[in-house]
């Protein structure tokens, strides 16, 4: 059976604050540690009052330092908003903090809007044409060092964290073939080329240091609850929230509904339904049988799972009968 882990935008639910949001990420974590879960990611946006990792090395530090042996890392941090040099510090110091279980992951998109990548960057330029270089310049610095290298990384060098490639599109599919690095397709926002993708990234792979063989980790929104109609209900929350930061109005993440008709219009509908169609929400039985269904037409060989759901208990719960559905699916093959 192939892995799960968990990627936690750190939801800000209405009426609550940021440092609500983070504490809730640290138990989610310890959770989803004691339940089996791979990996743990958190992702870097910003000016969005609904997202609290912003700092997301910050973040992965108070999460590593509360669990013991589940991964912790970035999906992603947004390689475009930083100098890699910066980055490899930042990362060194973490996996020399909590060495062996550490990961990097980068995208290249801003994470935010574009008044606020200027604040973030200060000058804007397409990122497709440094995206590569950064990536390449960021593995030297946490790579062993070089003869005449001037420029070190401390900490950072000679920790050979793992760098991740994260893409809702075929370039960077591209580019981790090329590279010959591990691949993660934000398919739970995006999922028109994600079969195109994971065929690219296939196909064009070429073997490196660092992996053998292509391996592609697909996100997927699974919502689980005792019953289908409670699933269906916690799961407004995310189509709530999506359908706001589509009109250019995002904000704390807003409570369940039992019903969204009157809310939004058939188009709307239409329009969030697809872009979450890569979503697997209902009872433990669906959520197994989708979750089969998904790894049996993706070929993926990890799932990286997110719930955007408004309490946190239930939020917990959802990933308890996840895990319970997993073990299920292993037994079974």
């Amino acid at each position: 059976m192939i892995p799960f882990s968990v990627l936690d935008l750190s939801p800000v639910v209405r009426g609550a604050t940021p440092g609500d949001a983070l504490r809730n990420s640290r138990d989610l974590a310890i959770h989803a540690e004691s339940l089996g879960f791979h990996r743990y990611w958190l992702a870097e946006h910003h000016n969005m009052t609904g997202i609290a990792s912003a700092a997301t090395a910050v973040v992965i530090g108070y999460v590593a330092e509360a669990t013991r042996h589940i991964r912790v890392g970035s999906g992603g941090i947004m390689l475009p908003n930083h100098a890699p040099l910066v980055i490899a510090e930042q990362f060194g110091t973490l996996a020399s903090l909590y060495p062996g279980r550490i990961d990097l992951g980068l995208g290249r998109a801003p994470g935010t809007d574009q008044g606020t990548a200027r604040a973030l960057r200060r000058t804007l330029g397409p990122s497709d044409d440094r995206f590569p270089d950064d990536v390449l310049e960021l593995q030297r610095y946490l790579g062993p060092l070089q003869p005449g290298q001037a420029v070190r990384a401390v900490p950072g060098m000679d920790t050979n964290v793992p760098l991740w490639l994260l893409g809702s599109s075929l370039f960077s599919a591209r580019l981790a073939a090329e590279l010959g690095l591990p691949f993660a397709f934000a398919s739970h926002f995006a999922p028109d080329l994600m079969l195109k993708a994971l065929e690219v990234y296939r196909t064009m792979f070429r073997p490196s240091q660092t992996l053998a063989r292509p391996y592609a980790m697909l996100g997927i929104n699974v919502v689980a609850a005792d019953t289908d109609d409670e699933a269906r209900r916690l799961f407004t929350s995310q189509q709530q929230a999506f359908w706001n930061l589509r009109r250019g109005a995002p904000g704390q993440l807003p409570p369940p509904v039992n019903s969204l008709d009157g809310v939004w219009t058939p188009m709307e509908k239409a329009q969030v339904e697809h872009a979450l169609s890569c979503a697997v929400v209902g009872s433990p039985t669906r959520v197994r049988d989708g979750l089969a269904d998904f790894i049996a037409r993706t070929g993926a060989d990890e799932l990286i799972i997110t719930a955007q759901v408004f309490d946190h208990e239930a939020r917990k719960r959802s990933y308890t009968l996840v895990a319970e559905q997993r073990e299920r699916m292993a037994q079974a093959a």
